[in-house]
């Protein structure tokens, strides 16, 4: 916290300036009116002061921690336990580079944001994966010397969403993947591009973002002469300036191209772009940079200027083309067709403006948006017109997160051209492009074919080409291919041939777009959380970025060959991204699931796809907004399954199954900053398996509550270990099942570049606790559970793998080392057949008996 001295001073000066202006005035001054105001300051000193607390860790902490993992996996009395992968594949996960052999294009490599990097020489019938082993296994791009077959990874991806984990920098192997040597530069954290040089195999360029949630001064293009032995950074812009793109010039390797970016994120706020944003072009091989995109350029400059792509023309340099995420918000010009409301028509409504809105077409907007039967145009009419809301109710009621994520009028993607090599620019596209949805942080790859000027390719929740130099484009995307692109390799000897990545995987066409296979073997799945219930066999349930939520049974089998015996065991239950899922074992059919932000619901999963209930607690018209985390938290009663829980930033329960939820809570939270991202929202609800009603929750600002009655009364048991910073995301609670008072939790400060591991346990229902797991290598925890036999036993997973403990904490040892080091989001227990499953994010999930991990606990007691 800041010194209390400086928070005097600061509502001093605020009490004095109040009061001369009242004097000015010749009003009284209003004392409420001066306290709330110094409410406000004390609450943004308090989340500023907290973020200053948890310091960023540095690379030699890092490096440090590599050395920890090693030692628990050297020590492991779990070593050879083995898992195996139940999938499901089906879906993939999202794909950030591919590399493609240009003499035989039926080999290449293909680069998961968290699964690894994989591998084939069939066209993508089948992969392998060649960097499992390594400290970490999450991709931002990779370049390949065909030649020689030495590859180059720059790990941590570019794309800055919210499961964009961090590298630890540049690995290199010199035989195609057998085996790697480490390059260095571990704080760059994010890498966008990796450049070889095409006859000197010494020479390469990285362009490197840096950190995702703090400044610092590692990033820009770093270049190396000697193969990576050694780094020189070349171009330096500031501390939150990085280099997303970068392109060469095929016949003048001394030109480049580097596509810098300003952007700064926070738990609660995202700034996407910045007057520092700009292209920049070296003619001396990388060794000195100059900004082409300055004012007068004809290419955006100022603060409104996002994430850049850029490429170069093969066949002639001095053409080059470039994307831009243009942050500046559109005029709206736009004609209406359709004259029924929309969202945007009740934002800056007058009381007047409201009253004389059409009745009939506001009771459809009202229906159309799930308004609640008491909420009529003549009811609404009425509430305004006697002040009981505001007349901008009805907007503040519906604008959300989701909202905000497609509706926020930003000018989004542009695409400019360069004839004389970035000395102008001109911008191409004719229309608006529509392209990014407002997240043009997420995307940012552009293609043009190698001999042809006129063909680009654009990559954004659509891929688009345009034949005509970018004056227009049109989509390619159909039901074979997934939303979300992120680059697409364009055969430089028929362009007709593209393979192309998005969130769903690789995708490969021969038709220019108009028909695609999906190389989609790998279980490579991206998951937020896990279930399972209790039918034989049982079925495991999940929710996975971007591809929705899908079930399938615990027999399943990893398998890179379609079964045309049998139908694919895993089946889809809902779209978006997948969040948590709830299952009511005394039918084992009924489960609640949804997507990001809270959006639940109750189904039957052999129901039709839309039937069921619908789950999304709302105030009422005129209240304050409820905030809802990305993964909003729920939780199905084991002690009475009729009772459904539900976080948003207060606490809500239903006693009917999901139908009437009720707010049980106050804000659970330490409320909200001013900014673009839901925070002050809760992220783990957890009931006791002991005792009905004894529900722990916790926050992503560090927040944990306990209620003994149900959600009726709660008291605040933040961790409060001494030296443990506050403000923490709270990943979970995990109450015992051993003793009712005892309580685990991890916190995770990944959202400020911390990866220090914080478990703790209480004894005395959080009013006290210890920290455990201090061998523990710098890995954010995300979940702790227990043992279903053995009291001792705790599982933890972290962003880099799994680890158990049979001490109940105080020493851990890594679990199973065929498994790849990929974050762990969940861990799930069937206890009936004592199975331990893990839910990662990047390689789907995998399950192991838990007998000998069990027995092996009884000797080691011994």
């Amino acid at each position: 916290m800041l010194p209390a001295f400086i928070i005097l001073l600061g509502f001093i000066g605020i009490a004095l300036l109040y009061c001369i202006n009242s004097i000015q005035q010749k009003q009284p001054a209003n004392l409420k009116l001066l306290f709330n105001k110094f409410t406000v300051l004390l609450f943004l000193l308090n989340v500023n002061s907290v973020a200053a607390q948890i310091r960023p860790s540095t690379a030699s902490e890092r490096l440090n921690g590599l050395q920890k993992r090693k030692l628990l996996e050297d020590n492991s009395l779990l070593k050879d336990i083995k898992f195996r992968n139940i999938g499901p594949s089906v879906m993939s996960g999202r794909v950030v580079d591919i590399e493609v052999n240009p003499a035989d294009p039926t080999e290449f490599y293909v680069a998961y944001a968290t699964g690894g990097l994989w591998y084939t020489t069939n066209n993508g019938q089948s992969l392998t994966p060649i960097f499992d082993k390594e400290n970490v296994i999450g991709i931002g791009d990779i370049a390949v010397n065909w030649q020689s077959k030495t590859i180059w990874v720059g790990t941590g991806e570019a794309n800055s969403s919210r499961s964009s984990y961090a590298g630890i920098g540049v690995y290199k192997s010199s035989d195609n993947g057998k085996t790697w040597e480490y390059a260095g530069l571990p704080e760059s954290h994010h890498i966008g591009k990796v450049i070889l040089h095409p006859t000197d195999n010494n020479i390469a360029w990285v362009a490197v973002l840096g950190h995702l949630y703090s400044a610092n001064k590692e990033r820009g293009v770093y270049k190396t002469t000697d193969g990576g032995k050694t780094w020189k950074q070349t171009l330096y812009i500031d501390d939150n300036t990085g280099v997303a793109d970068m392109d060469i010039n095929p016949k003048n390797a001394n030109e480049l191209y580097a596509a810098a970016w300003y952007k700064t994120r926070k738990a609660w706020n995202f700034e996407e772009g910045g007057k520092t944003s700009g292209i920049y072009k070296s003619t001396d091989g990388g060794n000195t940079w100059k900004l082409v995109t300055q004012q007068g350029s004809g290419f955006p400059a100022g603060d409104g200027a996002g994430r850049i792509g850029v490429a170069v023309y093969a066949t002639n340099p001095n053409i080059v083309y470039a994307t831009v995420d243009n942050q500046n918000h559109r005029p709206d010009t736009a004609k209406r067709t359709d004259t029924n409301y929309v969202l945007k028509d009740f934002k800056n409504l007058t009381k007047e403006g409201f009253l004389q809105l059409n009745d009939k077409k506001l009771d459809t907007f009202l229906m159309d948006n799930n308004f609640p039967e008491k909420y009529k145009a003549a009811s609404v009419k009425e509430l305004v017109k006697n002040d009981k809301v505001k007349p901008t109710a009805v907007y503040e009621y519906l604008f959300d997160a989701n909202a905000a994520l497609f509706e926020t009028p930003i000018i989004g993607c542009e695409v400019y051209r360069s004839d004389d090599a970035g000395a102008t620019w001109k911008k191409v596209n004719t229309k608006e492009l529509n392209l990014y949805n407002t997240y043009g942080y997420y995307f940012g790859k552009i293609s043009v074919a190698a001999s042809n000027e006129n063909k680009i390719v654009i990559s954004g929740y659509n891929l688009q080409v345009s034949s005509d130099g970018g004056k227009t484009f049109k989509p390619v995307d159909n039901n074979a291919t997934h939303a979300d692109w992120h680059g697409c390799w364009i055969n430089p000897n028929k362009e007709s041939h593209w393979v192309a990545a998005n969130d769903g995987g690789c995708n490969v066409t021969y038709d220019n777009g108009q028909h695609w296979f999906k190389v989609n073997t790998p279980s490579v799945g991206q998951f937020y959380g896990i279930n399972v219930d209790d039918a034989k066999p049982y079925n495991v349930y999940g929710g996975l970025q971007d591809n929705g939520t899908w079930y399938g049974p615990s027999t399943a089998k990893d398998i890179d060959q379609w079964n045309y015996e049998s139908p694919y065991p895993w089946k889809s239950i809902g779209g978006g991204d997948g969040m948590q899922v709830q299952v009511d074992t005394r039918d084992n059919k009924t489960v609640y699931s949804g997507s990001q932000f809270g959006y639940y619901g109750r189904r039957t999963i052999d129901a039709p796809r839309g039937s069921g209930l619908s789950i999304h607690p709302q105030p009422n018209l005129g209240e304050t907004q409820l905030r809802y985390n990305w993964q909003t938290p729920i939780w199905l009663s084991k002690h009475n399954q009729e009772v459904f829980y539900y976080g948003s930033n207060k606490f809500h329960r239903s006693l009917q199954k999901g139908d009437k939820m009720e707010t049980l809570s106050n804000d659970l939270t330490s409320g909200r900053p001013e900014g673009d991202i839901p925070f002050g929202t809760l992220t783990a609800i957890t009931e006791s398996p002991l005792k009905f009603g004894l529900i722990y929750t916790g926050s992503d600002d560090g927040n944990i509550h306990v209620t003994k009655d149900g959600g009726y009364t709660w008291t605040k048991i933040n961790v409060n270990v001494k030296g443990i910073p506050q403000g923490m995301y709270v990943s979970r609670v995990t109450p015992s099942a051993y003793k009712e008072a005892r309580v685990y939790a991890t916190l995770n400060a990944y959202r400020n570049d911390n990866f220090t591991p914080y478990l703790f346990v209480s004894e005395d229902y959080g009013v006290t606790w210890i920290q455990l797991g201090n061998d523990l290598p710098a890995e954010p925890l995300n979940v702790v559970k227990e043992d279903p036999k053995k009291e001792n036993i705790i599982y933890v997973g972290s962003d880099n793998g799994l680890y158990a403990s049979f001490d109940m904490g105080k020493s851990f040892m890594v679990l199973g080392n065929n498994l790849p080091r990929v974050p762990v989001h969940d861990i799930a227990v069937q206890q009936r057949e004592n199975e331990l499953l893990i839910g990662t994010h990047g390689r789907s999930i995998y399950v192991t008996k838990l007998d000998t991990i069990q027995s092996l606990s009884e000797k080691n007691v011994k």
